[in-house]
């Protein structure tokens, strides 16, 4: 179903940031046990602090996904010609970044759970956990914005694409051939820019839906 599916703001950014947590979980999940190991005391608020940290992060993302949801509803209910070029536009940009060297530089930081161990060892103060949660959530920002934005393309809450999605996430994090992979969705992605041109039907998310008795 294209669109925000009738959420407003506050309903929206709250399932987006949940929804992403849940995708993100398998990949970030090496990192937050060998930084609960090093956890002495107060360990269920410090993990709480951790976790609210990298919710809030995405939960800020989720104001400019609300956005583009919301506009992709109206084109895909309006425009089926700028919903079909708005798909080409989403493809490609997930596609060329999946080969740029900042993508390249936030996946080695997110696929060295120990080397980001070292470095988070100077944070010091009360709010050390927040801003930890802070920091590693802006880099699985970094990795995954352009894989997320796909969304938008594929229906906000498609189950099935969040799945595929979550997959793709933890194979660049966790598989010794991650990077490499990363570039061959990269491709992937810039391939379905050209083949949703002539198969509007791939992006389901900007295509409205019409029931049977209207067809």
């Amino acid at each position: 179903m294209p669109g925000t599916m009738g959420l407003g703001l506050l309903g929206f950014v709250g399932v987006w940031a949940l929804m992403m947590a849940a995708m993100m979980l398998p990949s970030v999940t090496p990192f937050a046990a060998l930084y609960a190991r090093g956890m002495h005391d107060r360990r269920f608020l410090r993990i709480g602090a951790l976790v609210l940290g990298y919710l809030l992060v995405w939960a800020v993302v989720g104001v400019p996904a609300f956005g583009l949801a919301r506009i992709a509803g109206d084109v895909a209910d309006h425009h089926p010609d700028l919903a079909t070029a708005a798909a080409v536009a989403i493809f490609a940009a997930c596609g060329i970044y999946q080969l740029t060297p900042l993508k390249d530089r936030c996946l080695i930081r997110c696929r060295s759970p120990l080397g980001q161990l070292m470095h988070y060892s100077s944070y010091r103060g009360r709010t050390r956990d927040l801003r930890i949660g802070l920091h590693h959530g802006a880099y699985c920002f970094g990795c995954c914005w352009a894989l997320m934005a796909l969304l938008v393309a594929f229906g906000v809450m498609n189950v099935a694409a969040m799945v595929v999605l979550a997959g793709i996430v933890l194979i660049e994090k966790a598989n010794a051939r991650g990077q490499g992979f990363a570039r061959l969705v990269g491709i992937a992605a810039l391939m379905m820019a050209v083949v949703v041109i002539w198969a509007p039907a791939l992006a389901p998310g900007l295509h409205a839906s019409h029931p049977m008795g209207g067809m």
